[in-house]
Parts: C-alpha cells; sequence; structure tokens
C-alpha cells in the first residue's frame, strides 16, 4: 500500500506519521513538506486543496493520503481519487474496527452512525467538551468523536496485534490507522469500504457578520412557530422531526437542515444531511442564500 503524506506545519508529527506507516507495512511517500506553518480545516477542505490532494494520489499512484490539521488532533484520509473521508465517517469506521458499542458524537455528525448497529448512539451539544461530559456519563466500549475527526479511545481495545490502551483525549492518528486497517483486512479499497456504508451525506458553512443577538432571535422565533418554519425551509417535504439539542435541527424526511448560531462569534452556521452529496450541497446552497436574506437585512 502506498500513503500519500501532507503535513501542515513544522513539527516532529510527519516524521512520526511515516514511521508508523512503514512500521505498519506501508510506504510513505513524503509531500508538500513545509518550513512554515500551512493552515487547514479539516471540516471544510478548500477546493485548491482538494485539487491538489487528488493530483497527488494521481502522479504518485497512492492507495491514500493522510494528514493532519497543524496541532496534530485532527485528522484528513483521502481514497486513491483523493476524495476527502468526512471525519464524522472516520469515527464509525474506528468504532466498528475496535468493535465499540457506545457511540458519542455531536448531533451534527452524519447519522448513518446510527444505521451501523452500535448498540447505543449519544447525541450530544457541539463542541469537545460536550463529548467528554457524554463519555463520562457512559458505559462500555465506549468512543467519543466529533465532525472534525478527532477522537477519544475510552476503553481497552482488543486489536489485531495485541491490547491497544485506552487514550481519552483528541487523536489524529487512530482514525487514519483504524479504516486502513479495516480496509487491508477486507481486501478492499478506502473507496468501497466508505461506499459499503449507509447512504449518508452532510455538507456545511457559515455566513458571517450576523450578530448574536439576532441569530437567537430569529432560531427563537423558528423554533417556536411552525408557520414561519413552512415559510423559511424549502425542502419538498412536511417537516418529521425537530430537535433543539444544539441550535434547530429538523428533519424532512431523508432531507435534514441544522442551523446553529456561534457561542462567541457573529456568524451562523449551516448543516445539511441527505442520501446524495448533490442534495446535501444544493440544501447547503439554498439555505445560506435564505438565511443572508432574512438576516442580513435585519
Amino acid at each position: 500500500m502506498r500513503l500519500g503524506w501532507r503535513v501542515m506545519r513544522r513539527t516532529t508529527m510527519r516524521e512520526i506519521m511515516v514511521t508508523l506507516v512503514e512500521c505498519l507495512g506501508g510506504i510513505s511517500v513524503p509531500l508538500g513538506w513545509s518550513e512554515s506553518f500551512v493552515p487547514v480545516d479539516t471540516e471544510a477542505v478548500d477546493p485548491d486543496t482538494r485539487a491538489q490532494l487528488a493530483a497527488w494520489c494521481l502522479h504518485n499512484n497512492l492507495d491514500a493520503l493522510i494528514s493532519t490539521d497543524g496541532d496534530a488532533d485532527r485528522p484528513m484520509l483521502t481514497d486513491a481519487t483523493g476524495r476527502v473521508v468526512p471525519g464524522d465517517v472516520l469515527g464509525p469506521l474506528t468504532a466498528q474496527s475496535l468493535q465499540a458499542d457506545v457511540i458519542v458524537t455531536p448531533v451534527s455528525s452524519n447519522t448513518l452512525v446510527y444505521q451501523m448497529g452500535f448498540p447505543h448512539v449519544i447525541p450530544t451539544q457541539i463542541g469537545s467538551p460536550y463529548v467528554v461530559a457524554g463519555i463520562e456519563a457512559a458505559q462500555g466500549k465506549v468512543i467519543g468523536y466529533e465532525a472534525n475527526g478527532g477522537l477519544l479511545l475510552c476503553f481497552d481495545a482488543a486489536a489485531p496485534n495485541g491490547i491497544l490502551p485506552a487514550l481519552v483525549t483528541r487523536d489524529s492518528m487512530l482514525p487514519i490507522i483504524a479504516p486502513l486497517a479495516l480496509a487491508r483486512a477486507k481486501n478492499i479499497s478506502i473507496a468501497e469500504l466508505v461506499a459499503a456504508l449507509p447512504k449518508r451525506f452532510t455538507a456545511t458553512d457559515r455566513i458571517v457578520g450576523i450578530e448574536t443577538d439576532v441569530a437567537h432571535r430569529f432560531m427563537k422565533e423558528l423554533s417556536k412557530d411552525a408557520n414561519k418554519r413552512v415559510a423559511f425551509f424549502e425542502v419538498g417535504s412536511p417537516e418529521t422531526k425537530i430537535d433543539t439539542t444544539d441550535g434547530l435541527r429538523v428533519s424532512f424526511g431523508d432531507d435534514v437542515v441544522h442551523l446553529r448560531p456561534s457561542g462567541n462569534a457573529p456568524e451562523l452556521r449551516c448543516y445539511t444531511e441527505s442520501k446524495s452529496k448533490s442534495r446535501a450541497e444544493a440544501l447547503l446552497k439554498g439555505h445560506l442564500a435564505k438565511l443572508e436574506k432574512s438576516l442580513i437585512s435585519r
């Protein structure tokens, strides 16, 4: 297996990653090593970076490409075409690989986790403190993860070559290595591993310049008034469920739109989910436009 590595900043993490791959029997191909800090958001990889990832995979005949964010607590894994596997897909794949039976993850994470056969899935508010609190209240073989891919292993897991001790701090390497190992054990590619999962796709973005009080007032109005929700949400089917665990998350059959004001910045984030990537992205684009029209004028 040939793995490419994009390293985001000058740190010993890049050497550790190469060592890990080679100790596990892979062939490492270091790529894009930099002597200065290169910022990256693993939840929202920009189009130029996505194009570079695809080019690296093609030109180097890679099976996968991996990296982390700047402080190495958020993973990035692509398939052989350079397509990024989202962090809230890496999380359940890792849990499946290590036979976890309790999953703790924010309410905004991909709901495919509920369809993968785990005995218990515990949704929390968005943010690592809430995930940690959910973990502390849970019992069993617990794994916690966020949409950014940062993962907490909360039990001593049986790995192929021995026991993997619990590490209750946000880790980026386990949610990279475990899906790769799972794909190798099944003798399939990362793309095939992901394709076998329940068909749920997410998209997220935000609008900035929305004052906190304006955003919260708007959210309160939508939460309390069904007629205003009908007027605002353009999904094409009636709402089937409302969740106010963190913001307002409304389900419309196969489609989900989740709105959440930031707690520390003048912005409002929109999360969408559907049974196809194109549908999730269309829902996101449409509702961001509606949010901008509804809130910028206030």
